[in-house]
């Protein structure tokens, strides 16, 4: 399937599950993170902030779990066109932006780019890492920008189902994936780009 057929079918997917299930799913992907990766002290973590009108996975959970470890915690900003990462910790005041996604007040971009993790959003993954967001490329280009030992991760409620047919040389794959149901490592497996 393409990406906009892909796009479409999952967002209705998900759009049809229940605020219980987008919780009860979000803490079955926060149970297999936690047992996957380690959440340590000083850890540089990029979490993205969840909408949840859109019914996306509940990081909340995630960032609870990143304070409570100590663990430095960076955020997504669209400022000025382009994804820029902003660190914040427990007491900083989040607004809620234009489309509803909430932010940091700050524009002032971390300039870090050695992420040990970069949690992602998605509508879909396939078995090759290859991700379907929203289709901005915020995320294609804020993965140029960091370390290429960061470890990039999915978050999703659904499984790769089936492949994506019109990935491209630029797009970045993604390292892995966490469901409810598995965590998925994409090492080894050979993306599949179209030039």
């Amino acid at each position: 399937m393409i990406k906009s057929e892909i796009r479409k079918k999952y967002l209705h997917k998900r759009e049809n599950l229940s605020q219980g299930e987008v919780t009860n799913l979000s803490e079955k992907i926060f149970k297999n993170f936690t047992e996957k990766f380690a959440l340590k002290e000083n850890l540089k973590v990029h979490c993205f902030l969840s909408i949840p009108e859109k019914g996306e996975v509940d990081t909340q959970l995630f960032l609870n779990e990143f304070f409570k470890n100590k663990m430095r915690v960076f955020v997504p900003k669209i400022y000025k066109k382009k994804l820029i990462s902003v660190e914040i910790t427990p007491e900083t005041a989040l607004l809620k932006n234009s489309w509803g996604i909430s932010e940091p007040e700050s524009n002032e971009d971390s300039e870090e780019r050695d992420f040990d993790y970069v949690l992602t959003p998605l509508l879909y993954c396939d078995m090759h890492g290859n991700r379907v967001g929203y289709g901005k490329g915020y995320y294609d280009g804020f993965f140029e920008t960091v370390n290429p030992e960061t470890l990039k991760i999915g978050l999703n409620f659904f499984g790769p189902d089936e492949n994506i047919d019109d990935v491209w040389e630029n797009d970045i794959s993604l390292d892995y994936l966490i469901t409810p149901a598995e965590t998925l490592s994409f090492f080894g497996t050979a993306s599949k780009s179209m030039k």
